[in-house]
């Protein structure tokens, strides 16, 4: 059971997904966790398998730059930069604080991108 402070997760490895079957979720999930009133959401992509020269992580931090570049997200940052020696992880928990309590804060996870919607 998730506590008040836990970031929702949408994971895209279930089931071995395409990269647009997987990018096809994402958009769904995140629709419907906007709808109902979540702030933020944890992406869990992995580090994906090639396909044509693309992985799910790619296609995903590529939708999600389109996205934020549209204004539909307020941010995202990867893995591998949230943390509190990164600019971006700090720029995430400065715009919600309760980032600072995942538990993939600091962690330098490339598995896994995090979204404030």
């Amino acid at each position: 059971m998730q506590n008040s402070k836990s970031t929702p997760e949408i994971n895209l490895l279930m089931d071995e997904p395409s990269i647009e079957q997987a990018l096809n979720r994402m958009e769904l999930e995140m629709m419907t966790l906007r709808h109902i009133g979540v702030k933020k959401v944890k992406i869990v992509h992995g580090i994906g398998k090639v396909e044509d020269g693309n992985s799910i992580r790619s296609a995903v931090r590529a939708e999600l730059l389109e996205e934020a570049r549209a204004d539909k997200i307020q941010g995202f940052c990867p893995g591998e930069l949230f943390g509190p020696f990164e600019n971006q992880g700090r720029e995430m928990v400065h715009m919600e604080p309760s980032f600072r309590d995942d538990q993939d804060w600091a962690k330098s996870n490339d598995k896994i991108t995090v979204v404030l919607l």
